[in-house]
């Protein structure tokens, strides 16, 4: 009992530095979009807050279940880096192989590999949430690219917005691009040229 117990935590301890390394690995398209820097680990972050708040919003929709697909839906990138649209045109990935590997290690393989399928395999409700979760967290990253002044954002946009799959992501849409990604912030600290420190 004792070995396996020391096994499992060297699989554990293992697979969160190999985790972490998608807090360093850039996504790649930004190249291709022309600005901005974003990681695949803040990517992730951003998705799981996403689905979870999708997750919320919809009747019948387990939180739970949509959060741990989004927290695993890019985990092999840390063996197959993360390739963007067109690299993908000439470049196949095992992806399934990867995740096998990275995850084959931890007592929760099975269900990680579960989620995953499930995720891929957008039949469930949850899958379809957590895909929208990815789309959407990329469709506000894009809108932060505009705000700053890329305007070859907007062309991604107008594709990107055609993945949604949900009433409940594509109600978010009009308000997500309508919404200055400052705003939050901004409006709260009208007054800031009068010296408020009461922010």
């Amino acid at each position: 009992m004792k070995d396996s117990f020391d096994e499992d935590i060297k699989g554990v301890v293992n697979f969160i530095f190999e985790a972490s390394i998608l807090q360093n690995m850039q996504r790649s398209g930004n190249v291709f979009l022309g600005s901005g820097k974003q990681t695949v680990g803040a990517h992730i972050f951003r998705t799981i807050l996403i689905g979870y708040l999708l997750a919320k919003m919809t009747d019948g929709a387990n939180a739970e279940k949509v959060m741990l697909m989004c927290l695993f839906h890019d985990i092999e990138e840390t063996r197959t880096g993360d390739l963007n649209y067109l690299q993908q045109r000439y470049v196949t990935s095992d992806d399934k192989r990867a995740l096998k590997n990275a995850v084959d290690n931890l007592p929760s393989k099975d269900d990680i590999l579960k989620t995953v399928e499930e995720y891929e395999g957008l039949k469930s409700l949850e899958a379809k949430l957590a895909k929208d979760a990815d789309t959407l967290e990329l469709l506000f990253y894009l809108k932060e690219e505009l705000d700053k002044g890329n305007l070859q954002a907007e062309n991604w946009i107008t594709h990107a917005q055609k993945r949604l799959i949900t009433e409940t992501a594509k109600k978010l849409l009009p308000t997500l691009k309508n919404t200055k990604y400052y705003d939050w912030w901004y409006n709260l600290t009208n007054d800031w040229d009068k010296g408020n420190k009461k922010w």
